[in-house]
């Protein structure tokens, strides 16, 4: 059992870009799904999809890399913990890394970038960063 849904799908997806895989097999959660979705627009990964078998559910992603063959995530780091919840105003959400990177925030208009979320003057909680 997996008691943080998110930290697992991170460290997976760090695991198989460092591995150089092309793909990796996440839990299923709405909000795995949410921030993979905020990850794609961005461009850190090509895709992924839903997979139903036999009644469960998993994503699988296709990690993205350069023409070099380096991958396009340099660091992915879980910020909100079950622990120690972080949440950031609408300011501190301003740049990350000069905006090369994201942080994925969870807010009452869903989970956006931190570009978004400043654009829309809303803050909530920190779930992790990406660059």
């Amino acid at each position: 059992m997996v008691n943080d849904i998110i930290a697992d799908s991170l460290t997976r997806i760090r695991n198989a870009s460092m591995r150089r895989l092309d793909t990796t097999n996440l839990y299923y959660a709405k909000i795995v799904v949410s921030i993979l979705e905020v990850f794609k627009s961005k461009g850190f990964i090509k895709d992924f999809n839903v997979n139903d078998k036999d009644g469960k559910q998993s994503i699988s992603v296709q990690l993205a890399y350069d023409e070099r063959g380096y991958s396009v995530i340099n660091e992915i780091k879980r910020i909100s913990k079950p622990g120690r919840r972080v949440y950031k105003s609408h300011t501190e959400l301003k740049r990350f890394k000069n905006g090369y990177g994201t942080i994925v925030v969870s807010t009452n208009k869903g989970v956006i970038g931190n570009e978004e979320a400043y654009k829309a003057n809303v803050g909530g909680e920190a779930l992790c960063s990406i660059w």
